[in-house]
């Protein structure tokens, strides 16, 4: 084959394919040139004047190397992975670092496992991690559990990268001796260590970092991104569909500071994905908020593929892969197509390959274990008349604790005139009948409950709701249908299965987005506040591992001081 690059490159023979009459970005120079480009094969061999056996019009479009999403979990698309490819192919994105956490907290590796074989059925090139924290954190019922000495075992395993991101950030800087030997297991196989750190800083961030971790897309703020960057850290720009970072922490980006920027989804549903955009939408929104296009273009290509030694990605230059993504321009970033190793995979928002699932393993069904819930599992009984409140932020995952005045009678709350909701977790894995309560305020659902099966990280049921017969309504209709999204309101119930471990769906996308907007819609009209996504964002109240107030199984839980919280304040 090299001969055959060589011959192409020389020109003495045509190129099995050149792009021709655009321009695309040098992500060396940060130059926009106008030639063509000659593909032989996966690779791209040069650049100028050449001639093809199959010649592509750019029509004077902009080419830039394949978008790298550095971080993933393409079960919070609700899709299966082929489906997940269907829609990011179409818009740029042909490389992804996933993390299978939340299926790995609920099947074990034998859902990582099915990840990685369901990607191979798509062109998308997919990165899979060891997930690092299954489950996130002691406090909680996960599906599933991988101890440090099951971690040095499968970190070995070669359609594993790496270990994904590490949240349990209070167990390395108190040198848990679990942590130490997951980490100490991926050093000792070579592999990357993907950071989750918020607001760690000074000596702590000093200590996880020289524990090994090397990225960080947790960011809240430019400025501690920038001191994350100074102590040599890689920053990921996240633009998911609750939490949107991109435009404020794009404020920290510098001429001298540009190359360790990298762009993420992180997590980002189907609705979104197909509306809305992968990578393509982060770079837009990040060149509205002031940051150069070429320099977004260099975060999200050579930038990741530096961070992860992916080699021969993020460029378009000789020897380098075929990897390249066509766009309008490079401000609105309309994807015209998209190749893969040589092979145009996409045109016109369209995927040029079957995105449709594949048969199902039987690790990944039948995953939820519920008895039957009555309304009195809902009741809350309170000592006192204040209580421990959990507050939800616009825009994050971050919530607040708030202190607030809550009636009772007959030993429940009183939540008719406040703005307060109940929230449960109610665990779904190993019929331990644990229900956590608590008070949620802001979000704005009256008159119902909602519920899903997709509660991060151990993605046990959680339901939000100010009627105890509608929440236990919602719960039992997840277990009717094996787990996925529930309304119950005025006696009527909508739902939509999730039939992949509870979090994904077989459907195809198109299908399944119009089928999930419209329990969307059913959602924000009992009231939900529209700055929030009605669903995913209840779904991060249950992690553990982000300030400052959340809720498992097990009861309330205090992040900031690593402990379980007494609703009565």
């Amino acid at each position: 084959m090299i001969e055959k690059w060589i011959d192409a490159a020389l020109g003495t023979k045509k190129a099995s394919l050149v792009l021709k009459n655009g321009r695309f970005v040098n992500v060396f120079t940060g130059e926009l040139i106008g030639a063509d480009i000659a593909i032989e094969g996966d690779k791209i061999v040069g650049y100028g004047s050449y001639e093809g056996q199959e010649e592509i019009d750019l029509k004077g479009k902009i080419a830039v190397p394949g978008l790298i999403d550095a971080h993933v979990h393409i079960e919070s698309s609700q899709l299966s992975p082929e489906a997940f490819a269907g829609l990011v192919m179409p818009r740029g994105t042909t490389t992804v670092i996933a993390d299978p956490h939340e299926i790995t907290n609920v099947c074990g590796i034998s859902g990582a496992q099915y990840i990685y074989k369901a990607s191979e059925n798509t062109p998308l090139e997919v990165k899979v991690m060891l997930p690092s924290c299954v489950p996130a954190t002691a406090f909680e019922t996960s599906g599933a559990v991988l101890t440090g000495a099951d971690t040095e075992k499968f970190i070995r395993e070669d359609f594993l990268f790496g270990l994904g991101e590490f949240m349990n950030y209070p167990g390395v800087l108190a040198k848990d001796p679990e942590a130490i030997k997951k980490l100490e297991g991926a050093r000792a196989a070579g592999k990357i260590i993907d950071g989750h750190a918020p607001s760690t800083g000074g000596r702590g961030l000093n200590a996880y970092i020289a524990a090994g971790i090397s990225t960080d897309h947790e960011c809240i703020r430019p400025e501690e991104a920038e001191e994350k960057i100074s102590k040599g850290m890689y920053i990921h720009l996240r633009e998911g569909s609750a939490t949107r970072n991109v435009a404020v922490n794009c404020r920290a980006v510098t001429p001298y500071n540009l190359r360790r920027f990298l762009f993420c989804t992180d997590d980002r549903h189907a609705a979104d994905l197909q509306e809305n955009g992968h990578l393509d939408n982060a770079l837009r929104v990040a060149v509205k908020a002031g940051m150069h296009p070429v320099q977004a273009v260099i975060a999200a290509s050579l930038n990741a593929a530096d961070c992860y030694h992916l080699k021969g990605k993020g460029a378009i230059a000789p020897g380098y892969d075929a990897d390249i993504a066509v766009f309008d321009d490079l401000k609105d970033f309309r994807c015209f197509m998209t190749f893969k190793g040589g092979k145009k995979v996409a045109e016109g928002g369209k995927p040029l390959f079957d995105a449709s699932c594949r048969a199902l393993p039987e690790e990944v069904k039948n995953t939820v274990h519920l008895g039957v819930l009555s309304p009195d599992s809902f009741r809350l009984k309170l000592k006192g008349s204040r209580a421990n409140v959990i507050r939800i932020l616009p825009d994050n995952v971050v919530t607040e604790r708030a202190v607030c005045t809550v009636q009772s009678e007959a030993g429940d709350v009183v939540l008719s005139g406040t703005d307060l909701l109940k929230l449960a977790v109610v665990e779904r894995h190993r019929g331990t009948g644990n229900i956590g309560l608590g008070l949620l305020e802001g979000y704005g659902l009256h008159g119902g409950a909602i519920a899903l099966t997709v509660a991060h990280d151990s993605h046990n049921v959680i339901v939000l709701g100010d009627r105890n017969a509608d929440m236990a309504a919602a719960v039992n209709e997840l277990k009717r249908i094996g787990g996925g999204m529930a309304i119950a309101a005025g006696g009527r119930i909508d739902s939509l299965p999730l039939d992949i471990a509870g979090l994904m769906s077989s459907l195809p996308a198109e299908e399944y987005v119009t089928r999930s907007q419209a329990l969307l819609s059913r959602a924000y009209a009992l009231g939900i506040d529209r700055r929030f996504d009605a669903f995913m964002s209840l779904s991060f109240l249950a992690l553990l591992v982000i300030p400052s107030l959340k809720l498992s199984d097990r009861g309330l839980f205090d992040v900031d001081q690593f402990s379980f919280c007494n609703i009565d304040a």
